[in-house]
């Protein structure tokens, strides 16, 4: 309770109610100097219903939610299977917290479990009875990697386990992606640091290049609502299919020096 949780801080980041004082001071701190950071996760939490919703339109069926985090609105299980009543959703998180929470959120909905685990062990989790009795692994399935990654230290091969995974699945199989990103050192390494003095484990803000290596040998779809084959198409959340904004790669505004790179793409 003394330590701040990535998943109680974006909690209360997002209006909750499931987090301690030591998550919310450990918010200010990097509000401080990171202004926009509220906008930061609301506009994260908005990119993963569209792209469910999106991923949900193109057929499949199985999502695989890595990193889970605290439930709120519109959870992966709420959009998917609005679009799809047959939607089946695995939530994985190593936070006990959250998985008490998840497993009350999930007991009256079918076609819905949570797991408690490591996204680094991908044999425990897809051999796991959660995952024999959801994921059928001769479908596609969604991988979500929604605000995760950069927990992961570059020891952990995060991109290289990504790669792994998608090697055991369908193709046709699926990735939501989004990563903190920054094209500024100083910024990146000032974000890093606070979070890593706050005894939170984590990983580092990288570069948008650097993120950009989960899509790699995937195809990625379109950022734009219509679908054009225009411009980048790992863009900044906020713009990623949202109906009022055209997609950049990064925010437009010079001041702002972080934002979540996002996509959504496909094992051909």
């Amino acid at each position: 309770m003394d330590t701040p949780s990535i998943a109680r801080m974006y909690d209360y980041l997002l209006g909750g109610k499931d987090n301690f004082a030591a998550d919310r001071n450990a918010c200010e701190v990097l509000a401080a100097g990171i202004p926009e950071l509220v906008s930061f996760a609301r506009d994260n939490r908005a990119f993963l219903g569209r792209a469910v919703e999106y991923v949900s339109g193109r057929g499949v069926e199985q999502f695989l939610d890595l990193g889970a985090g605290l439930p709120t609105g519109e959870n992966t299980h709420q959009v998917a299977q609005r679009a799809n009543p047959g939607a089946r959703v695995l939530y994985v998180d190593h936070d006990p917290i959250v998985l008490a929470h998840g497993r009350a959120l999930v007991a009256d909905s079918s076609g819905t479990a949570f797991l408690m685990a490591d996204m680094r062990d991908t044999d425990l989790i897809l051999g796991s009875p959660e995952a024999q009795g959801l994921i059928d692994p001769d479908l596609p399935v969604c991988v979500m990697l929604v605000s995760l990654l950069h927990c992961l230290p570059d020891e952990s091969d995060p991109f290289g386990l990504v790669r792994d995974l998608m090697g055991r699945l369908a193709p046709g199989s699926c990735v939501i992606f989004s990563h903190i990103v920054s094209d500024d050192t100083a910024a990146a390494a000032w974000m890093t640091d606070k979070i890593l003095s706050f005894g939170t484990p984590w990983g580092r803000v990288r570069s948008p290049e650097e993120a950009s290596q989960v899509f790699a040998g995937l195809e990625l779809v379109s950022p734009w609502t219509d679908g054009r084959d225009q411009g980048p198409r790992a863009v900044d959340c906020s713009t990623w299919r949202h109906p009022d904004r055209d997609p950049v790669a990064r925010p437009k505004e010079a001041d702002v020096k972080r934002w979540e790179l996002a996509g959504v793409a496909f094992k051909p």
